[in-house]
């Protein structure tokens, strides 16, 4: 299958951030997003019921695109599923998404971390883990954010969203202690980077909102470029589906926009 697409999976449209790193890293190969629409938003999934659907998914999605590589575009799915998918289709190379608290820990000044995600992805064991291993000398505040991902959605399909809940959803993350604030905002879904302009707009001081984009791009390139270069990728439409089978002409549009073609 080394000469298939770039898979990049996702709850819905936060991938697309992902995907736009992607396509600059590796821009001789074809792309299919999957968008699993009708099982967005994840962070309100059961742990075990999540696993089962996404990893059914893929057994649909292998055999209908025949990937080179699967790229898991969501931190919740990432942080549950990786294995599950890797035990089940070695054959595939799969990379996922996790928060970057690594990075967040090295750059910081005021040893003042917030991480932003969907409430699925603070609740994993997996990120207090990270925290544990990666930024045990900082202080990492987890702000689970129930609508923030549904913003992101309705701003991608409109173009508008309301700043004052925006606003509300991030106001946890900004501390003061003892003279020292919050410096770092670590973006723990890719939904998030596409309202990061009114999160600059609404906060209440400056901070650096790390994207974790360009890193997973960078990841999947680095597997990629280890796959036999027997083909010419140049050809071929990048096709978007939608798990729901009936995507809305907002959504429609959304991906037309990206140059892609609604599967």
């Amino acid at each position: 299958m080394s000469e298939g697409p770039v898979l990049v999976f996702d709850s819905g449209i936060g991938g697309l951030s992902v995907l736009r790193e992607a396509r600059v890293l590796m821009p001789g190969r074809r792309f299919v997003y999957v968008a699993d629409d009708a099982g967005f938003p994840y962070g309100r999934w059961e742990e075990a019921a999540l696993n089962d659907r996404i990893v059914a998914l893929f057994a649909d999605l292998i055999g209908r695109h025949k990937p080179a590589l699967a790229l898991i575009a969501c931190n919740t799915a990432s942080t549950i599923v990786m294995p599950a998918l890797r035990k089940a289709y070695p054959d595939l190379p799969f990379v996922g998404t996790v928060p970057a608290v690594k990075p967040a820990a090295e750059r910081t000044r005021s040893g003042l971390v917030s991480v932003l995600a969907t409430p699925g992805t603070v609740k994993r064991q997996y990120t207090r883990d990270l925290i544990r291993d990666y930024a045990d000398k900082v202080h990492v505040r987890l702000v689970g954010s129930e609508n923030l991902a549904s913003l992101a959605e309705t701003y991608m399909r409109s173009g508008f969203v309301d700043e004052a809940a925006v606003k509300a959803e991030i106001e946890p993350c900004f501390v003061s202690h003892e003279g020292r604030q919050t410096d770092i905002v670590v973006l723990a879904c890719t939904h998030f980077p596409f309202l990061v302009n009114r999160m600059r707009k609404m906060a209440p001081w400056p901070v650096d909102w790390i994207d974790p984009a360009e890193a997973i791009a960078r990841r999947a390139l680095a597997i990629v470029d280890t796959l036999p270069k027997n083909a010419d990728f140049s050809d071929g439409r990048d096709l978007a589906t939608f798990t729901s089978g009936n995507p809305d002409l907002a959504q429609r549009r959304l991906m037309h926009g990206f140059g892609l073609t609604v599967d």
